[in-house]
């Protein structure tokens, strides 16, 4: 005995009309196909993404390992869901460590230049 209905409410497989004298399902109201998401919190990425690059503009280290730190919250609120600008957040982490790789490979030059010379600053 076949059913002109399913009797458990389940959906039609993807691609398949429902069958004939049923209609279409209609979207309902509230958390549907348009519902507007709220926004999501972003401060803390951008906060990292422009510590991160006034690193670089400045040159120093310490602002490098602020916007690194800075940017691995970011990510991982954004990561679960509680915050936003999980792109901005892993741009501030990258650009943070290529900070820090510049100050190291500065100050590894200043000894590798110091030695070179002997130290002599007379």
């Amino acid at each position: 005995m076949t059913y002109p209905q399913d009797p458990y409410g389940q959906q039609q497989p993807y691609g398949q009309q429902p069958p004939y004298g049923q209609p279409y399902p209609q979207p309902g109201y509230g958390y549907g196909y348009g519902a507007p998401q709220p926004p999501q919190d972003q401060g803390l990425a951008i906060a990292a993404l422009v510590v991160s690059i006034a690193s670089l503009v400045a040159c120093t280290g310490l602002l490098s390992v602020i916007g690194v730190i800075m940017g691995h919250i970011a990510h991982s609120k954004a990561k679960r869901g509680e915050a936003g600008g999980q792109g901005m957040a892993l741009a501030a982490i990258i650009i943070g460590y290529l900070g820090i790789a510049i100050i190291v490979a500065l100050a590894l030059l200043v000894v590798i230049v110091g030695i070179a010379t002997d130290w002599d600053f007379d």
